[in-house]
């Protein structure tokens, strides 16, 4: 399993759409994927629970990943997630 905390940037009139590529680059792994901030754990494959997440410029997140791919998930997450702004 890996643990990784990272800063969130976002673009100032970022929406909906980062949340979307987020749980289509982690639908396209086999570790189980989770996001926490704000006191929540979220599957990062589930649109749903991504759109309660929220994201905010500047925050700081933890993503963990657990299976034969996590590394290259976390990595590839946490990359997206840092070049929005």
């Amino acid at each position: 399993m890996i643990n990784k905390t990272f800063t969130v940037k976002l673009p100032k009139d970022a929406e909906a759409r980062p949340v979307a590529v987020i749980v289509q680059i982690a639908s396209q792994y086999e570790s189980n994927i989770h996001l926490i901030a704000q006191g929540k754990r979220i599957n990062a494959k589930s649109i749903m629970g991504m759109m309660s997440l929220g994201l905010f410029d500047n925050e700081e997140m933890e993503i963990e990943a657990d299976g034969n791919d996590e590394q290259k998930a976390a990595d590839e997450i946490i990359k997206y997630i840092s070049s929005l702004a």
